[in-house]
């Protein structure tokens, strides 16, 4: 029997290391953080309802700036990207996709057959977002466009100017498309930088998805959402929740509940620690041998190995020391970029973890 391949992004899940620079989200919540046991207790284990909870709706939507009735609570981002692909996509469409990414931003429309064009955006741009070359790859049979704002890996935030200007190139060159903007690190920031407005109430074009995983430290309750401000399209991806998840869990959606009841004490802490542990990552590049992308959010950066400094056999000797040292990095190649290029999550360790962590990055980089 032939053992199936997997992707190497499992190992984030699948295998410990000691110190996992690899890892892209804050430290996580506890139940005891966010409810009673007692209440828990005494919570009726039902479905719920294919939409999501009533209250758990209206905090997403209050956030976001749109009516609760435009949110679907989904099983995690990872089901809203399903979904939407599902309801948009059939074998043969196309789907733009903005990378470096997240993986399944891609192998999700690919599983239902559609052609995925891609965009690079560049390390040496910063990784903004090249609207002449997206423009150019536009076609009639486009049917989704996908980024996310901030990114992953890279942490880059597109500004609204640079969204407006992605939706009058959709709205010209292919006007069947919806725009997916993945917003799960929107949230995260900064020291005390405020959170950017959502990208909801743009267009009614645009689709947002996001989750309670990375910003809020609660990737463990599996919830996430979508919304969107067109009736007609919104109840075509509440059917495909239906036909699928039916609902989600009913104790993730109450602890969910508690999470952003809670959101501003949840968030600020973790913004410092952010605002402290990138502060301290910028400070290490300094001496070293490597170039950064600065992040605008989230708990994530791209870091680079130049080229005139590391050769392609250098490049994988630093990865072989690195994993030699129980330390790991995120490698370029998870998202569509060279692994010279590598994702660095500096959001969970402390700062005395951080610093060793970075120690032996160091010692590999030799």
């Amino acid at each position: 029997m032939t053992t199936p391949t997997l992707s190497p992004m499992t190992a984030l899940i699948d295998q410990s290391v000691r110190y996992d620079l690899a890892e892209s989200t804050v430290p996580a919540l506890r139940v005891g953080d966010l409810a009673e046991i007692s209440a828990l207790a005494e919570l009726p284990l039902g479905y719920g309802t294919t939409q999501g909870d009533v209250e758990l709706r209206a905090l997403i939507a209050a956030d976001a700036g749109i009516a609760a009735d435009q949110v679907l609570v989904t099983v995690g981002a990872i089901e809203a990207m399903f979904l939407l692909a599902q309801v948009t996509c059939r074998p043969g469409d196309r789907v733009l996709l903005a990378a470096p990414c997240f993986p399944p931003a891609r192998a999700v429309p690919e599983a239902i057959g559609a052609q995925v064009d891609v965009v690079t955006l560049s390390f040496d741009d910063g990784y903004r977002l090249p609207l002449d070359r997206i423009a150019g790859a536009l076609t009639p049979e486009t049917r989704l466009v996908s980024l996310a704002s901030p990114q992953n890996p890279s942490g880059v935030r597109f500004s609204e100017e640079e969204l407006r200007g992605l939706l009058a190139a959709v709205a010209k060159r292919a006007p069947s498309a919806v725009v997916l903007v993945d917003e799960t690190y929107r949230a995260s920031t900064y020291g005390n930088a405020p959170v950017p407005p959502s990208a909801a109430g743009l267009s009614p074009r645009v689709v947002t998805c996001s989750a309670l995983s990375k910003a809020h430290g609660a990737p463990g309750l599996r919830i996430g959402w979508l919304t969107s401000n067109d009736p007609e399209f919104y109840a075509r991806l509440r059917e495909a929740k239906f036909l699928t998840t039916i609902a989600c869990s009913s104790v993730d959606e109450f602890l969910a509940v508690q999470v952003l009841r809670q959101q501003t004490e949840i968030l600020a802490p973790r913004a410092q620690r952010l605002r402290r542990s990138l502060d301290q990552l910028l400070r290490w590049t300094q001496d070293q041998p490597v170039e950064i992308v600065r992040p605008d959010g989230g708990a994530l950066c791209c870091l680079r190995l130049p080229a005139d400094r590391f050769s392609e056999d250098a490049v994988s000797t630093f990865y072989a020391r690195l994993a030699a040292r129980d330390t790991r990095v995120a490698p370029g190649s998870w998202f569509g970029e060279h692994d010279r290029v590598f994702r660095v999550g500096f959001g969970h360790l402390s700062t005395g973890d951080l610093d060793e962590a970075l120690g032996r990055v160091a010692e590999a980089l030799g």
